[in-house]
């Protein structure tokens, strides 16, 4: 009778133990840290989070959380735990833009190679990193999930037209396109609990539930989900008072996670799920408070919300200044669900997601010494590149040779490119430690010049440059004749080497930063052309 009971009680162990690893993966779209009211460093406008700060007593709310710009490459890399350079995805996938690879190996396709059909696997709402149309239908279940359910594009029909968008939109259901007129989000909750609650209790689910709020087109929610009654609903409205109907959005879309949330309260899966919270990217330009926003490398375009709650976060209701990136959920879902080795079921493939489970237990305070984005395009813009930072400093990198520099704790908004100021010895050492980083991560295309910290130390006499900002000429103080010289842009390329730098002419070259090398010396000068 012992042996019995005791065999009782592992089965029963095992299967509570099952029943624990269930994760819910939120993603809202089109917003930042400004409009959440959870981070003290809000902006002035905020909405009132109310369901999502329920979240807040059983988990981490994470204050130096990164995404990429845009939404496909956030979502690509969440998937895949892979940067865009390595998915290719560097841009909102769209008919002429590159999309996610069908082979990829993403987070439901690994979750079935550890335990398969083990995990119920399920994404609803936006997809928006394949083409759509009548072949890509299937795509997402193609690439391992068990069911999909919402929409293949970017938005819900064109921005401005109320008409369409979320109350009249097109909805594939496993290879099944429909017209759903329904309110897209309220739709959305519907189907999250229809799935969960057409699977078994005893299996775990990991489910997506990707909102399309509050990205364009802006309109009026149904009136029970928001509190306001002032606004008309009126196109005239709405493009005059854009800020009030993403406000509202956001409101509608809390709402509605309230009642998933009170599901999964009055199921018994509240307190056996774990619950992820972030947004894709910064802010549409329209509602931005902080610029550059949506699309770019600055703060607004990647500072996002992020939150994880449940049983897994061991002495909750905290803040973490960890640095975090959203390809940090591939590794941390796949650990959630005790896969911890994820990486040996996909050997081949490079992975650069960490997982977060040590500061979810409490047992470390950090999982990388910086975090990374970046943003590219078919028809590249002024706003391309790649931006790194570790806990002080950020360096963004344009593809068009360009460069800034910031202290964030010292500028959070980033308003003094250190790179045309005096900078101090921590300034030069954490600007080649970032750069040098960065160029062994991406590898091809990124150059760095390494700068001397006694290029911008004002009490150094021994060798100075001579009227910087310079206009035509380059005169270095305290060199010997002879010496020889090489100067490069600010991207790294070579535009002069030589013995002649104080007579040559560089009055054609563009206004920007430049860096001199003395080559005897090994000693680099940031020189600023006027």
């Amino acid at each position: 009778m012992r042996k019995i009971l005791l065999v009782l009680l592992f089965v029963l162990g095992i299967s509570y133990s099952h029943a624990q690893r269930n994760v819910v993966l939120i993603i809202a779209d089109d917003i930042g840290k400004d409009y959440c009211d959870f981070y003290t460093d809000h902006a002035a406008n905020t909405v009132n989070f109310t369901n999502i700060k329920r979240l807040l007593n059983r988990g981490v709310v994470f204050n130096n959380a990164w995404s990429n710009p845009l939404c496909s490459p956030t979502r690509a890399g969440i998937l895949t735990g892979r940067y865009s350079f390595r998915t290719g995805v560097g841009d909102v996938v769209d008919g002429s833009n590159p999309k996610l690879s069908l082979t990829e190996n993403i987070i439901p396709k690994v979750l079935n190679i550890f335990s398969p059909n083990g995990i119920s696997k399920a994404c609803v709402g936006k997809w928006h990193v394949t083409t759509g149309g009548p072949v890509g239908y299937n795509y997402p279940t193609t690439m391992g999930f068990d069911h999909f359910e919402g929409s293949l594009a970017g938005a819900l029909g064109q921005t401005g037209q109320l008409a369409i968008g979320f109350y009249n939109w097109t909805k594939i259901t496993n290879g099944v396109n429909s017209t759903c007129t329904n309110y897209a989000t309220t739709e959305n909750v519907n189907n999250a609990i229809s799935y969960v609650n057409s699977q078994p209790s005893s299996k775990p689910f990991y489910l997506q539930l990707a909102f399309n709020s509050p990205h364009t087109p802006y309109h009026l929610p149904p009136s029970n989900l928001i509190a306001t009654t002032t606004l008309s609903g009126t196109q005239n409205d709405i493009t005059a008072n854009p800020v009030s109907y993403y406000q509202a959005m956001v409101e509608a879309m809390d709402t509605e996670i309230g009642r998933f949330f009170d599901y999964l309260i009055s199921t018994g899966k509240w307190d056996n799920t774990d619950i992820i919270f972030i947004g894709d990217n910064g802010d549409e330009n329209l509602v931005a408070q902080t610029n550059p926003s949506k699309g770019s490398l600055y703060q607004g375009g990647i500072a996002v919300p992020f939150i994880i709650s449940g049983p897994d976060v061991v002495n909750p209701n905290r803040t973490s200044d960890a640095l975090v990136n959203t390809v940090d959920l591939f590794a941390t879902i796949q650990e959630l669900f005790g896969n911890s080795n994820w990486q040996s079921q996909i050997p081949t493939t490079i992975v650069d997601s960490k997982s977060i489970l040590p500061i979810l237990n409490n047992t470390a305070t950090s999982i990388r010494p910086w975090a990374f984005s970046e943003v590219f395009r078919v028809t590249p813009l002024a706003s391309d590149g790649k931006a790194i930072r570790n806990e002080t400093y950020k360096l963004i990198k344009f593809a068009n040779g360009t460069e800034t520099f910031f202290n964030l704790q010292l500028d959070p908004s980033e308003s003094n490119n250190l790179l045309t100021t005096a900078m101090t010895n921590d300034d030069v050492n954490n600007y080649n430690y970032l750069c040098s980083e960065m160029a062994t991560l991406v590898g091809a295309g990124i150059t760095c010049t390494p700068l001397s910290s006694q290029s911008f130390d004002a009490n150094s006499i021994e060798i100075t440059v001579e009227q910087n900002p310079f206009q035509s000429n380059i005169k270095i103080n305290g060199v010997q004749t002879g010496d020889k010289f090489q100067l490069y842009s600010i991207n790294g390329a070579l535009i002069y080497e030589g013995k002649n730098l104080a007579t040559k002419d560089f009055s054609d070259l563009s206004k920007g930063i430049y860096f001199v090398k003395l080559v005897a010396q090994k000693k680099t000068f940031k020189v600023i052309k006027d």
